[in-house]
C-alpha cells in the first residue's frame, strides 16, 4: 500500500506558493482561441464531461456531416460522446479511430484548428492508455502533426479533485484523499493503486513508461515562473506524459498561456483529462447555476419526473437514501440478479413499465433505480459485460414507457449516456449550463423522442448527500 497520507485541505493550501498573480481567461486565452479560430473537441467517455461548460454542442454521432456542422457554428468547444468507458478496451480503442479519421476530416473542411481531450474520470478511471494511444496514432495517420506529449489534467475542483507535488485527491469533507485510497480505485474494471501520477501512470502501462520519465508541471513552477516558465518546460518534452498540478483554475489558466507559446512555438499536445482544463482551454466563462425558469416551460405537463439511478458508488447509495426520503416519491427497485437471467428478464422489465407508467400519470416523482448490491464477475471482462446488460435494461424501461417525464434526471455516467443517445434517441444537444456546480443539463436536440426536454446528466461520483433530492425539489 502507498505511504500517502490524507491531508487537510487547509493545511495544504497554505504550504503552496500563493496564486499567480495576473488573470489569463479574458484578453489571453479568449482571444487567442479566436484569433487561432481553434475549437477544443473533448471525446467524452461518458456523458458527464460537460459539466463545467454552457453554451456549446455536444453530439453523439461521428459521422463527418455532424462533427462538421457542429465546428461550423465558430465555437470555442465541442463535445463528442463515445461512452467508451463501457465498452471493452478493444472496442474503446477501435470506436477513437473511427472518430479521429472523421474529426480531421471535419475539421479541414471547415478550417478549425483542434486542441483534441480524451475525456475521462476525475478519479482516474478509464480506458488509459489504451484508448489515448490509439486516438493519438489516428489523429496523426488522419494529418495531425505527431505529439510532442500527452497531459494528464484529472482535477475537477466542481466535485473536489486536485492534484498537487503529483498527487491526485479526492475532498471528502474537509479532507483531501490520495485517490488510490478512495472507493473509485477499487473499481473491478479499472482499478488501480497508486495516487502519486507518475507512478500511476508507470502502473498502468505495465512499466513501459517509467515514473521517472514522466515530466511534472509544479505548483511551483506554476505560481512563481507563471506562463514563461510553463512554455519553457513544455518546449523540452518530446515524446512524453506531462502531468500538470493544478489546485485553483487561476493554476490552469496559466498552464494555458504556456500551452499557447509552446504551441505558436510548433509543439503539439493531446490531453487525457477530467472536465476542468476543457473549460479553460477553451476561454469559457463562469455562469450562474440554472434556476426552473431555465429547464421547466410554464406549460410542461402534469405528469411526474422521472430519475434514473444507475449509479451504485457510496456517494450515490447516499443520494439515493436522501431522495426516497422525499414526499410523494414512487420508488421503484430493479432487481439485477433476475435482470440478468434470461428467464426472468422479460417479465420483470413489462411489470416495471406498468407501475412506472402508471406513477407518471399520476403525477408522483418516479425513482428508478437498480438493486444495490454490486453483481461483479470473476474477471473485469464479465463485470463490464454484467453492467452494460443491466444499464440495457434500464434503456428498455424508458424507451417502453409512454406517459412522457415532466423532467427527466439520469444518475451515473454509463446510464445517462445509454439513456440518452439509445433510450431518447438524441443525436445532438446543447449544453444549457449546471443546475448544481458540476451538474450538466443538457436541451435535447429535435430528434430526439422528447424533443427540447431539459435533461439532467448527473455523475455518479459528484454532490453531497441531499444533492439529488436538491435538484428534485427544484424541478419540482
Amino acid at each position: 500500500m502507498e505511504n500517502i497520507s490524507p491531508i487537510e485541505f487547509e493545511e495544504l493550501r497554505a504550504s503552496l506558493p500563493p496564486l499567480w498573480p495576473d488573470d489569463q481567461l479574458g484578453t489571453g486565452i479568449e482571444a487567442y482561441v479566436r484569433a487561432e479560430n481553434q475549437c477544443v473537441v473533448a471525446l467524452d467517455d461518458d456523458p458527464t464531461g460537460t459539466q463545467t461548460m454552457h453554451d456549446i454542442w455536444v453530439v453523439t454521432d461521428w459521422r463527418f456531416e455532424s462533427l462538421r456542422d457542429a465546428l461550423a457554428d465558430n465555437e470555442p468547444s465541442m463535445f463528442i460522446l463515445t461512452n467508451s468507458r463501457s465498452l471493452p478496451l478493444p472496442e474503446a480503442q477501435e470506436l477513437n479511430r473511427k472518430i479521429a479519421g472523421e474529426l480531421v476530416r471535419a475539421a479541414r473542411a471547415t478550417g478549425r484548428k483542434l486542441i483534441v481531450v480524451s475525456r475521462s474520470d476525475s478519479t482516474l478511471r478509464g480506458h488509459y492508455p489504451g484508448e489515448v494511444d490509439a486516438l493519438a496514432e489516428s489523429l496523426v495517420e488522419a494529418g495531425m502533426p505527431p505529439f510532442d506529449g500527452i497531459c494528464l489534467v484529472p482535477c475537477f475542483f466542481e466535485g473536489g479533485r486536485y492534484t498537487a507535488n503529483d498527487i491526485h485527491y479526492v475532498l471528502e469533507g474537509s479532507r483531501l484523499i490520495p485517490a488510490a485510497q478512495t472507493p473509485y480505485a477499487g473499481d473491478a474494471v479499472f482499478g488501480y493503486t497508486h495516487s502519486n501520477l507518475p507512478d500511476w501512470v508507470e502502473e498502468k502501462t505495465g512499466g513501459r513508461i517509467k515514473a521517472g520519465q514522466v515530466t511534472s508541471i509544479s505548483l511551483d513552477t506554476i505560481r512563481r515562473g507563471g506562463p514563461d516558465a510553463v512554455a519553457a518546460q513544455l518546449k523540452t518534452v518530446n515524446n512524453g506524459v506531462i502531468v500538470v498540478n493544478a489546485m485553483e483554475y487561476r493554476d490552469l489558466q496559466v498552464f494555458t498561456s504556456g500551452l499557447h507559446q509552446a504551441q505558436t512555438a510548433g509543439k503539439s499536445f493531446l490531453f487525457r483529462s477530467a472536465a476542468a482544463i476543457v473549460k479553460t482551454a477553451a476561454g469559457i466563462t463562469d455562469q450562474a447555476l440554472l434556476t426552473r425558469a431555465d429547464m421547466v416551460s410554464s406549460n410542461s405537463n402534469q405528469h411526474g419526473g422521472l430519475i434514473v439511478f444507475g449509479s451504485h458508488v457510496p456517494k450515490s447509495n447516499l443520494q439515493l437514501e436522501s431522495l426516497l426520503k422525499l414526499p410523494d416519491i414512487f420508488p421503484y427497485e430493479l432487481p439485477v440478479e433476475k435482470v440478468i437471467a434470461d428467464s426472468e428478464r422479460a417479465e420483470v422489465l413489462q411489470q416495471a413499465v406498468e407501475q412506472i407508467n402508471s406513477a407518471l400519470k399520476s403525477g408522483r416523482d418516479t425513482v428508478l433505480f437498480t438493486s444495490r448490491k454490486v453483481v461483479t464477475g470473476q474477471e473485469a471482462s464479465v463485470s463490464l459485460a454484467i453492467s452494460q446488460r443491466v444499464s440495457a435494461a434500464l434503456v428498455e424501461i424508458t424507451q417502453s414507457i409512454s406517459a412522457q417525464p415532466r423532467f427527466l434526471i439520469a444518475k451515473g455516467g454509463i446510464t445517462s449516456s445509454d439513456i440518452a443517445t439509445q433510450g431518447l434517441g438524441v443525436q445532438r444537444a446543447r449544453v444549457l449550463g449546471q443546475i448544481l456546480p458540476g451538474v450538466p443539463v443538457w436541451k435535447l436536440g429535435v430528434e430526439s423522442r422528447y424533443p427540447g426536454m431539459s435533461y439532467v446528466v448527473f455523475p455518479g461520483n459528484v454532490g453531497g448527500p441531499e444533492s439529488v433530492a436538491n435538484v428534485v425539489k427544484l424541478l419540482r
